[in-house]
């Protein structure tokens, strides 16, 4: 029997942040194009609040870490111990609801994913218009790990506007209680990661990364390559969508494409 290309490592969410945070993990950059919608989004966070699996994460193990040609220093000043090569989308929302930072949309607008949570049924849902009105929904979960109050602090302003409503018994101030600790404690929702070996090559992961997205959003080794670029050539990466923003057709009342970004240096030049 071959032996096996990956080794499986346990994380927790928060440690998955850390790492993304510190830069240990190749997560791109959170202002890149994101595939995935807001009720995609909220279905994940509502599966791990159920305590069901939301699939495997694939990493694979940098090998470049020393002697390897960075380009895009100022952008970039760290070279990751592991790359994402499947678990993008997800680790990609987490991070963004969880520190609370928006994400560039497919269509080039920034938009913060704002997942609200109803404590008394433990219901998520996407936040809009008629969730913000209502008090017995906390609109943005975000609020809860941004650290601006503690939790029992968060709680405790949760319940308070609840009870400008209606009445909120004793018992029922302790279930609300619960359903949002539980909430606050899926930073340590456990995640399974195989982590690909340094040893293995380019055109073997790009294999595999097309196999395994073989089903629901289809990607391909063009997307791969883009999330190489995000990590080892950033600038590249940036000139590329400059090109994709400038010929982006605003809509009516818009504004250009051009007034939102810096177009690249012309000095640039495609590396060797």
């Amino acid at each position: 029997m071959k032996a096996t290309l990956f080794k499986e490592v346990g994380y927790s969410l928060s440690k998955l942040i850390e790492d993304i945070d510190m830069g240990e993990i190749g997560l791109p950059d959170i202002q890149r194009p994101f595939i995935w919608n807001a009720s995609k989004v909220r279905d994940l966070f509502d599966s791990m609040y159920k305590g069901f699996p939301v699939g495997y994460l694939l990493f694979w193990v940098n090998g470049y870490a020393e002697g390897h040609r960075l380009i895009g220093l100022d952008e970039k000043q760290n070279i990751p111990r592991l790359l994402i090569v499947d678990g993008q989308q997800r680790l990609t929302s987490l991070y963004s609801v969880i520190k609370g930072k928006p994400v560039l949309r497919s269509d080039y607008s920034a938009q913060h994913i704002k997942i609200a949570f109803r404590p008394n049924d433990t219901k998520f849902e996407v936040a809009d218009a008629a969730i913000r009105r209502d008090p017995e929904f906390i609109t943005d979960i975000s609020g809860l790990w941004s650290g601006k109050v503690s939790r029992n602090r968060f709680v405790k302003d949760f319940i308070s506007r609840l009870r400008r409503n209606s009445e909120v018994s004793e018992d029922e101030e302790d279930l609300l209680s619960e359903s949002i600790d539980h909430l606050y404690d899926l930073r340590n929702y456990p995640f399974t990661a195989l982590e690909l070996s340094s040893t293995v090559k380019e055109e073997q992961v790009a294999d595999m990364f097309v196999r395994i997205n073989s089903k629901g959003i289809t990607l391909n080794q063009a997307d791969f390559i883009l999330t190489l670029m995000s990590v080892f050539w950033d600038e590249g990466r940036t000139q590329l969508e400059w090109f994709c923003r400038a010929a982006r057709t605003p809509s009516v009342g818009e504004p250009s494409p051009y007034n939102h970004f810096i177009e690249p240096d012309p000095e640039h030049r495609l590396p060797p």
